[in-house]
């Protein structure tokens, strides 16, 4: 069931919000002097890649203005825990924080698992995955290999 959104504007704001905080923890140990001049630091954001608040089209951006108004209340809780799990999991990599049971969020959804999917969760996808990929069975070759290059990189 769709939410009720009452302000549009309070929903950008939300969002806006969201990408600064995301600024401060993923720069939080690093000084950078862009910063210090009052502009916004150099950094690949993750929220980049999860929202468009704008009306211009971002093929970059999973999720749209109209996509977020349009969604539930719990969908959107979802949306916002993938974008910290997203943020933190950028946050570890670049800091060289090794966190074992983390894997790559982005490979995870493309395998159709949820971002705090289990070692045997991916297991059990990668086997459903390969059945249907494999190119002895009818399956895409190119989609099969893929496959096999993401379950490396999370199971290494």
């Amino acid at each position: 069931m769709p939410c009720n959104w009452e302000n549009v504007d309070e929903i950008k704001r939300k969002l806006r919000s969201l990408k600064k905080l995301e600024i401060k923890i993923r720069s939080a140990n690093t000084f950078d002097y862009a910063e210090a001049a009052g502009r916004q630091p150099k950094i690949d954001l993750v929220w980049d890649r999860f929202f468009n608040i704008n009306n211009a089209g971002n093929s970059k951006a999973r999720y749209s203005l109209e996509n977020i108004l349009s969604m539930s209340k719990e969908d959107f809780k979802d949306v916002i825990n993938e974008f910290f799990f997203n943020v933190y999991y950028k946050y570890y990599m670049e800091n060289g924080i090794v966190n074992y049971s983390l894997y790559d969020p982005e490979i995870l959804k493309w395998m159709g698992l949820p971002p705090h999917a289990g070692l045997d969760d991916i297991k059990k996808r990668f086997r459903e995955l390969a059945k249907k990929y494999h190119p002895d069975t009818g399956g895409d070759s190119s989609k099969f290999i893929e496959l096999m290059e993401n379950y490396k990189k999370l199971v290494e």
